[in-house]
């Protein structure tokens, strides 16, 4: 089953606005992770999601379906290639960014751990009377997947 010119043309046009609003929304999240606005980030963090689901969506069904893209005229196409393109590019700095930020914290906290393990100071194994000493209860703890 093939598809016609006009389903074909709403689908590439639709895929090609999403594209270009996730690209936007990319570029406005990269800007306030270097600029250092948290709260901008996690205003807009949900809609950014969302964005990206219906996208994923979005995409696939237009994989699945070759023959609507066949089906779409040339010029939205490349219209659709260059935005995806564009995308890819937003998509990569801001995964640079967001790297940076992760290593940054990681490091943070690492240092953190460190000084607090380092004030703690080395306890004996066992006290002047022959009995061991109780541990120290204090944790710091590093949690990888946030």
């Amino acid at each position: 089953m093939s598809a016609d010119p006009q389903t074909a043309a709403f689908h590439v046009r639709r895929l090609i606005d999403l594209t270009r609003r996730l690209t936007g929304r990319l570029e406005t999240e990269t800007e306030a992770f270097r600029e250092h606005r948290a709260r901008d980030l996690l205003a807009g963090q949900a809609e950014t999601q969302e964005m990206a689901n219906v996208y994923r969506r979005e995409s696939a069904q237009l994989k699945a379906r070759p023959d609507v893209l066949k089906a779409a005229t040339v010029a939205d196409r490349m219209e659709l290639v260059h935005a995806t393109e564009l995308f890819e590019v937003a998509l990569s700095a801001h995964s640079r960014v967001v790297e940076a930020a992760r290593t940054v914290s990681e490091g943070l906290v690492r240092t953190i751990a460190a000084e607090v393990a380092a004030q703690r100071g080395n306890p004996s194994a066992y006290g002047a009377a022959g009995h061991a000493n109780a541990p120290n209860a204090t944790a710091v703890a590093l949690n990888r997947t946030a």
